[in-house]
């Protein structure tokens, strides 16, 4: 699959919200149907006040990912792109091109920790509540902490 990294249009970030939630339904099994209907317009809202990537492969967004605050905010994939090295290659070009080193995750989201911790982030915190104050626990990594 060849893999094309952009910045999505304005216009594209309605399809980003649908990758958003086809992303959550296939990898977030712990939250509701109202925590989905709860975070759309909250991802919607916030998407165009990150600096966001996206893949495209055969000419349809395939992931991507949010940065802000010298961390990763968002690392979305399309599952049927999951496990073609997509998320890989959008991380890759957070560390090399945008000097990210940082990630929070839900730490009931196992194969993102476990994806994380394979391209070599540690755990350094951890909250018990989520960023909208939801009792879902996040998991604070970084890459070569010190």
């Amino acid at each position: 699959m060849h893999i094309n990294i952009r910045q999505p249009q304005l216009a594209e970030y309605p399809l980003l919200v649908e990758l958003w939630e086809a992303s959550v339904r296939a990898t977030h099994h712990f939250l509701t149907e109202k925590d989905i209907e709860f975070y759309r317009p909250l991802v919607a809202t916030c998407l165009p006040m990150l600096k966001v990537h996206c893949v495209d492969a055969n000419e349809r967004i395939k992931g991507f990912i949010a940065t802000g605050e010298q961390m990763i905010q968002a690392l979305f994939i399309h599952p049927d792109a999951r496990g073609k090295g997509v998320g890989k290659k959008l991380i890759d070009f957070a560390i090399t091109d945008l000097n990210i080193v940082k990630v929070d995750v839900n730490e009931q989201n196992e194969q993102a920790v476990g994806f994380y911790e394979y391209l070599g982030f540690k755990i350094i915190g951890r909250s018990k509540l989520d960023g909208a104050g939801k009792p879902y626990p996040i998991l604070n990594m970084e890459l070569n902490p010190s």
